[in-house]
């Protein structure tokens, strides 16, 4: 009696009734590998801003301007448009204190070798930037040769030393150019008015 009891208690307990929970359900597709760890997008990259249409004149005449900040060189570059060659430096925060020089030849020299170089061409412009440098910030061309640009015939760095930043540019004749800085980044721009036509 002691064991029928135990028997039929066992059964109440241990539930020997069929189960009405519905069975899973199984999917005959292809098997996916499953993810671990939130899905990361990586933040869009913003392009440079372009300059637009509301760009100064151009003017044959030296220029200087910027801010008094130490800054770091990020990129330099070189572009042919329509009707002029572009030179542009780009900087980690803000276009730093900066002068543009037309030079009679484009001879410059290096700093702090003291030695003399002649680039491409027959008139010159030295770019110089104040409390600057690109040592361990920028790691491109230091010597652009253009040869099929009309007017910018070669743009080489000059000086990266002590807080001083200076470029050479070769131009194939004197022009005219326009100096601009941008932001979003910040940008020293300098155009070379071509030849008519």
């Amino acid at each position: 009696m002691r064991a029928a009891a135990l028997c039929v208690l066992s059964a109440f307990l241990f539930g020997c009734t069929p189960s009405t929970a519905p069975a899973a359900a199984v999917s005959a597709g292809p098997a996916t590998s499953a993810r671990t760890g939130p899905v990361i997008s990586p933040p869009p990259v913003t392009p440079p801003t372009p300059p637009g249409n509301n760009l100064p004149a151009f003017a044959c005449k030296d220029a200087s301007g910027g801010v008094q900040a130490s800054v770091h060189l990020s990129a330099v570059r070189v572009g042919q448009q329509q009707g002029f060659d572009r030179f542009v430096i780009e900087f980690d925060s803000v276009v730093p204190a900066y002068s543009v020089k037309r030079q009679a030849k484009p001879v410059f020299t290096q700093s702090p070798s003291g030695q003399q170089v002649t680039l491409s061409g027959t008139a010159g412009i030295l770019v110089l930037l104040r409390s600057t440098t690109g040592a361990t910030t920028y790691s491109g061309q230091l010597d652009f040769s253009q040869v099929g640009f009309p007017v910018l015939k070669e743009a080489r760095e000059l000086e990266d030393f002590e807080g001083t930043v200076s470029w050479g540019l070769g131009l194939g004749s004197a022009a005219c150019m326009r100096v601009f800085t941008l932001k979003d980044p910040a940008r020293l721009v300098i155009d070379f008015q071509g030849p008519p036509g």
